[in-house]
């Protein structure tokens, strides 16, 4: 372990920023390209939409819910570990795939054992990576996410022409080859050890406070909510440019137009949450409704302008909410808090990951297009940006409240006493 007063804003971290620049590309990069196997999988078992959308959704929630996990075994084993068998089983769970006979070996193989895999990487990394930074962990946190922006732009256009020369199972087996790089990510992991750090307790303590912390729960919520819409379009816009007569290709490459300015706005969102004076749940709340906005405009747009224009646009603001997501949560809990915290936001969204791919698949069957998924879709973002609204010192036009060591000591005003047991443990 790197030991360090405080946070360096610098050094290691960088490296640190390389490994989850990697891995979020490795992880939310395929999931968001794999609405370009959607409609192989629609063909291969002939199956409904909405039950299709189950092996992303399942994905994405074991990913999620499985995040305390993942943060409990970095507390006791390091992060290095237990990211790099995280990335093992992503890949696993890909190559079995490749041999699925029906949509439950799907579920199985790539919902929860790769999902599983996603679990043991993402939380441990971003927590990691928090640790590394103080005063640049809004531009820290968005550099490493434009993974997810450049992956997009290049999935979705390779997995599209992976399907048209091998299949839908060959490509998953070189999926599968392109997943096992997580281990070499897992292996640049090097947490610092603060030495100016208070004593929080064990990981109980931690979190009986995080659940009598009301900030921290109405944020929780509010990231709920997001989660339910985020990735409808990353799932259903290639089958609802299809459902408009578009070849599959051009609807691939769409994606990739979305996932250009995903790039961008990530890197300006991050300059913007460290520059800008007041706190970055206001900045985060203004991504999340211009998000909203465009996701119930997608079902009236019908010129392809208008489609890439609107693809532009999503692909700026979703990108652009994604690291202020991240850069509040420190705020709120406290550095040393927060792979607990990280750990238990991931599972409580998870609802929202669930739930949402499967309510976009059905509202498809129901009505016979996709125009009311998205707009639910964009209604969800819309009531998450409502709740931001209630996060402490919104409304504060001080500069001072948008850095992270002035909100650190106020975290957690509920005190809650240690075990006994737990006393002579710490």
């Amino acid at each position: 372990m790197v030991r360090a007063a405080e946070p360096p804003d610098g050094g290691w971290g960088w490296m640190v920023v390389l490994s989850a620049f990697f891995q979020s590309a490795l992880v939310f990069g395929v999931l968001r390209s794999f609405g370009v196997f959607f409609v192989e999988f629609v063909a291969a078992f002939e199956e409904q939409a909405s039950r299709i959308s189950w092996i992303v959704s399942i994905g994405i929630a074991v990913q999620q819910f499985g995040s305390p996990v993942g943060s409990a075994l970095s507390t006791k084993f390091g992060p290095r570990p237990v990211v790099m068998t995280g990335g093992v089983l992503a890949a696993l769970g890909m190559l079995l795939a490749s041999f699925a006979t029906s949509l439950t070996h799907l579920y199985l193989s790539i919902g929860l054992l790769s999902g599983s895999g996603w679990a043991l990487t993402f939380a441990p990394t971003l927590a990691c990576l928090s640790c590394y930074f103080s005063r640049r962990r809004s531009l820290a946190t968005g550099l490493a996410l434009t993974g997810v922006g450049l992956s997009s732009f290049a999935f979705a256009p390779l997995f599209q022409w992976l399907l048209s020369r091998y299949a839908w199972r060959g490509s998953l087996l070189l999926v599968s080859a392109i997943s096992l790089h997580l281990v070499a990510c897992g292996a640049l992991l090097r947490p610092p050890s603060l030495t100016e750090d208070p004593a929080v307790g064990g990981p109980r303590a931690q979190l009986t406070s995080l659940l009598h912390h009301g900030p921290f729960l109405r944020y929780t919520v509010a990231l709920t909510l997001i989660n339910t819409g985020y990735f409808i379009p990353y799932l259903h816009l290639v089958a609802h440019l299809q459902d408009l007569d578009w070849d599959p290709l051009p609807a691939a490459f769409l994606l990739s137009v979305a996932a250009i300015s995903d790039l961008v706005g990530r890197v300006a969102s991050g300059w913007l949450g460290d520059a800008v004076p007041g706190p970055v749940t206001r900045l985060l709340m203004l991504w999340t409704t211009l998000t909203g906005v465009s996701l119930a405009l997608f079902p009236v747009a019908r010129a392809p302008t208008a489609l890439v224009a609107l693809a532009v646009a999503y692909g700026f603001t979703s990108g652009a909410l994604a690291p202020l997501a991240f850069s509040v949560l420190p705020e709120l809990v406290g550095t040393r808090r927060i792979y607990c915290g990280l750990g238990l936001l991931q599972m409580i969204e998870s609802i929202g990951g669930l739930l949402g791919p499967p309510l976009s698949g059905y509202l498809r069957d129901v009505t016979g297009n996709y125009t009311a998924s998205f707009v639910v879709a964009g209604a969800f973002l819309l009531s998450g940006s409502g709740v931001l609204i209630t996060l402490p010192h919104f409304f504060c036009c001080s500069a001072a409240t948008s850095r992270p060591q002035d909100l650190v000591t106020e975290a957690l005003d509920t005190e809650v006493p240690l075990p006994k047991e737990e006393l002579e443990e710490d």
